[in-house]
């Protein structure tokens, strides 16, 4: 029984549960195959990385006050963050890692920097 590559198509030779001619192709095929799920992450993980470097660079001192319009111009991404962290008295921090922030009065953010 002749196999093809699942990529090329082309005649495999080689061990029996061969399913490629060479790595080019098995890269290419998995490439192909993984490229939506791939783009997404990737993706995700770039906004996450740039809200963390964000705040990271606004908050050096492990507490700060910063303005929404200050995370905004610096292209601060509020619809990515990693968790959320509820205290007792129901108020709601938001994480990027172990750099957090606060909505506070007005249209400001108290940042601050997660102790592990």
């Amino acid at each position: 029984m002749e196999r093809a590559c699942l990529e090329c198509g082309a005649k495999i030779v080689g061990r029996i549960d061969k399913k490629f001619c060479s790595d080019a192709c098995r890269n290419a095929y998995n490439n192909r195959i993984n490229k939506d799920s791939k783009n997404l992450i990737r993706n995700t993980n770039n906004r996450l990385r740039r809200n963390y470097r964000i705040l990271e660079t606004l908050n050096p001192n492990k507490k700060s006050k910063c303005s929404r319009a200050k995370l905004i111009e610096r292209g601060f991404d509020f619809n990515y963050f990693t968790s959320i962290y509820t205290t007792k008295a129901g108020t709601m921090y938001f994480f990027v890692y172990d750099q957090g922030y606060l909505p506070i009065d007005g249209d400001y953010y108290a940042l601050v920097k997660r102790d592990d």
